[in-house]
């Protein structure tokens, strides 16, 4: 135990080094990249004004994300109502699609599970 802690050591050590020496160039290289996104002069006002800015751009759009669902809803309620003209190929490519969400979801649990226990593989899944 006490050797794996000294290799952790040493490895956040050289983690450190290098940020230490490519850190600043790095975020220097970011923000001129970026430099397009950035408010000047940078002050708590400014944050707070694009905070607001943020806040009522999104309150505004709730009328066309809420036109979007109904239109969605109306076309999912077209495509039950046409259920019964539906062909063995259609079916198939919905249990397709079926199965494949159950799996992905199934995944995310699974990758969940596994950080919330430190990356480890133990229990039921080994």
């Amino acid at each position: 135990m006490a050797s794996k802690l000294s290799e952790l050591q040493s490895a956040a050590a050289q983690a450190s080094k290098y940020v230490a020496k490519n850190g600043p160039s790095y975020y220097k290289q970011l923000m001129e990249k970026n430099k397009r996104y950035i408010k000047n002069p940078p002050t708590i006002e400014s944050c707070q004004l694009l905070a607001k800015q943020l806040f009522y751009t999104r309150l505004a759009s709730i009328p066309s994300r809420y036109d979007a669902f109904w239109k969605e809803l109306n076309s999912m309620k077209q495509v039950w109502n046409k259920r019964k003209e539906f062909k063995n190929e259609d079916y198939r490519i919905a249990a397709l699609f079926g199965v494949g969400w159950v799996v992905e979801c199934y995944a995310w649990f699974f990758l969940g599970e596994v950080v919330g226990r430190g990356f480890t593989f133990t229990g039921y899944y080994v």
